[in-house]
């Protein structure tokens, strides 16, 4: 693995978008989606004398014309109707709303709306050069659709921001996401679109929701060649993610030259995350951040926005995983060391599970894989076959 750049920026000036307001997007209690994830990472920040008040900004509702850029009328009104109690269930279906995973609930629609106008309030700070780089962990809801709600995501603030940003910047984005779900609804909105680069590394489909994300995925007419997937085998372990990880962004970078670098950051790529089957570990959310910082500078002038996305073990994974994006965006290196005892002693009584002690995790915390040279090869493979488009079209010289 290529050796990350260390002379960038020591301090760069970012924004962290937040207010607990956010934690109104709540199914019910006994969801996986639980924002109480986002609190837990913006006190560990506090607690760690990492954030000021001068670096966080609120987000603020995004509008309905807004919305309309990733999202239809007849969509939107569904969703308004459900947030006061007067859509049935037949017309929720049809939506995607009402399911076991994407619940009705009060006031969906305006819950929904401040998380994408969290988003847009990110992209603003950056574009309009107030900041470097912006976080907005309340976003990176990857699965919406243009009229159907999906996998816990009403409103699709990274669809709608990359679409923000061509209408209002006119700008190339490059979107990553390295969430364990493959990141469809961004996907499938750009499919067609050579302003827009996806990029994709996720657990396989045969084995997780939703299902799509195949190395074949490439993108169609003016966009096909801007559509990467890496589907990464079950059981994969730090090493081959990370390898697999930066290839993959140093390459299609290169290739894309984007202005700004959206990252969706879903943290349930995790060994302890309980609805996904990969087994990284805290060492790979030291990385992701890192490699996102340095391309964003050598390719963006530093543009970057970080959104947040799955993690399902909120109390162990999602606050250290989370609070290192925030750590190395601002300051270029992450956190080591001690967890705040003050963190500690105020969230173990109430976390079900016993928290870590450290930002890093420790040596045999699982058994090892005993397919892991099979699973290494396979992501090799799946790697090769996603970048093969970028490497004939270079060793040829010539458009494909």
């Amino acid at each position: 693995m290529a050796k990350l750049a260390r002379d960038r920026d020591v301090n760069c000036h970012s924004a962290f978008v937040y207010s607990d307001e956010i934690t109104k997007y709540r199914f019910r209690d006994d969801h996986p989606f639980n924002q109480m994830r986002v609190i837990l990472t913006y006190e560990l920040l506090k607690h760690s004398n990492a954030l000021d008040e001068e670096n966080i900004i609120p987000p603020r509702l995004a509008s309905e014309e807004e919305l309309h850029l990733a999202h239809n009328k007849a969509y939107i009104n569904a969703v308004k109707k459900a947030s006061i109690g007067e859509l049935s269930e037949d017309d929720g279906l049809e939506y995607g709303i009402g399911t076991e995973d994407t619940p009705m609930f009060e006031n969906m629609h305006e819950a929904a709306s401040l998380l994408v106008g969290g988003t847009l309030t990110a992209v603003d700070s950056v574009m309009q050069g107030n900041v470097k780089h912006a976080l907005n962990l309340g976003g990176g809801l990857h699965h919406g659709f243009q009229r159907k709600a999906s996998g816990f995501c009403i409103y699709n603030d990274g669809a709608v921001a990359i679409q923000y940003l061509r209408k209002h910047y006119d700008v190339k984005v490059l979107y990553i996401d390295t969430d364990a779900h493959h990141g469809d609804g961004v996907q499938w909105a750009f499919y067609d679109d050579p302003n827009v680069c996806t990029l994709s590394i996720h657990e396989t489909g045969r084995y997780l929701f939703p299902g799509t994300g195949n190395v074949n995925e490439r993108g169609i007419k003016e966009g096909y060649g801007y559509s990467f997937n890496v589907p990464i085998d079950a059981f994969t372990e730090d090493e081959s993610f990370q390898q697999v990880y930066d290839s993959a962004f140093r390459e299609v970078v290169e290739y894309f030259q984007p202005d700004v670098i959206i990252s969706q950051n879903g943290a349930d790529a995790h060994v302890h995350d309980p609805l996904t089957h990969l087994c990284t570990t805290m060492s790979t959310f030291e990385l992701i951040p890192q490699l996102a910082h340095e391309l964003a500078h050598q390719y963006c002038d530093g543009k970057w926005i970080a959104l947040g996305g799955g993690g399902y073990d909120i109390w162990r994974v999602v606050p250290r995983a989370w609070a290192q994006i925030w750590k190395v965006m601002s300051t270029s290196t992450p956190f080591y060391g001690e967890l705040p005892e003050q963190w500690l002693s105020k969230w173990n009584e109430k976390s079900p599970v016993q928290l870590p002690t450290h930002w890093n995790d420790p040596t045999g915390m699982y058994k090892p894989i005993p397919r892991k040279p099979e699973i290494t090869e396979k992501n090799e493979k799946a790697l090769e076959k996603a970048l093969q488009f970028i490497r004939l079209k270079y060793n040829s010289g010539q458009s494909l």
